[in-house]
């Protein structure tokens, strides 16, 4: 099942110089690369005489100086935000003081503002008191003179993750949710599989062609990678499972057996992914955990 996964890890681009992706909307790449972000984040510019920016990328001067060079005079309106990664919303003040445009997203006001024990990206990956000033929620529209937005709330990776579909172009920009260099990262308590999941299927009653991610290219044909991922999910979690029943106690023990040539870089990711296919299996009932620690619990079959 694991072959069934093809990843695009060609990309053509230069940090800094604005590159047109379709009709009105053009990319630009953070220089932020790392084993977790690919190349850098990817900021989307849409409109063609009033702007939106989506996801202004890390807190760097040189990528806001090259947002606001792109952009080559026309107002920028509104700065919208997938979630609130650090790597995907801290460049949104200064831009927003640069611009006087609003800053819209899901917001972390009903999230708990709190960090977990062990986090993939180092120790302050997640804005937890993002807020801001345009709250936006599933199926809310947020629209320009020639454009127009729908947000689908996509919580796995994230809790406040959006997705947002242009309207009448086919085309979702689709954040960290669904990407073509690499499946999503879902770590707890930040990610939660079964809500990840669930944002999957959402997403196959959906029509869009063509899926422009927070990292990497352009992915097209998104329905057939959105089921081969949630085949990849369902494979994974099979793999999880028989290990425990074959004897792994721990999510130490799972990861070399799910993982058996992880890079040293990416252990604790897959640590934490392990955990988020455990919290999978025990509300399904499948799997329990003495202490209730499900990082370092002792877990066996249901």
């Amino acid at each position: 099942m694991a072959h069934d996964l093809t990843f695009k890890t060609s990309m053509s681009f230069a940090y800094g110089v604005p590159a047109p992706v379709s009709p009105g909307v053009v990319r630009l790449v953070a220089n932020n690369p790392s084993p977790l972000t690919f190349k850098g984040t990817n900021t989307y510019l849409v409109g063609m005489t009033e702007l939106a920016v989506i996801d202004p990328g890390p807190a760097d001067d040189a990528h806001r100086t090259a947002i606001l060079k792109a952009a080559a005079g026309r107002p920028i309106r509104q700065i919208i935000v997938t979630h609130a990664h650090r790597d995907h919303v801290d460049g949104a003040s200064a831009l927003k003081d640069a611009t006087g445009a609003a800053i819209y997203g899901y917001g972390r006001e009903e999230i708990a503002a709190e960090g977990p024990a062990i986090q993939p990206q180092g120790s302050e990956f997640i804005d937890y008191v993002f807020a801001p000033d345009v709250r936006v929620d599933h199926h809310d529209i947020i629209e320009g003179p020639e454009w127009a937005l729908e947000a689908v709330h996509t919580p796995g990776h994230a809790p406040d993750h959006l997705c947002f579909a242009l309207a009448g172009r086919n085309i979702l920009f689709s954040g960290d949710h669904v990407m073509a260099w690499n499946t999503t990262l879902v770590a707890p308590p930040e990610g939660h599989m079964g809500d990840y999941v669930a944002s999957l299927q959402l997403l196959l009653a959906r029509r869009e062609t063509i899926y422009l991610p927070g990292h990497g290219d352009r992915l097209e044909e998104p329905q057939r990678s959105v089921r081969a991922y949630l085949l990849h999910r369902r494979w994974r979690e099979e793999q999880v499972l028989d290990a425990i029943r074959s004897g792994r106690e721990n999510v130490e023990a799972i990861v070399p057996v799910v993982y058996p040539s992880i890079d040293d870089k990416l252990a604790r990711a897959a640590a934490l992914s392990v955990q988020a296919h455990v919290e999978h299996l025990i509300a399904r009932g499948l799997v329990t955990c003495d202490g209730g620690q499900t990082l370092s619990g002792s877990l066996s079959p249901a």
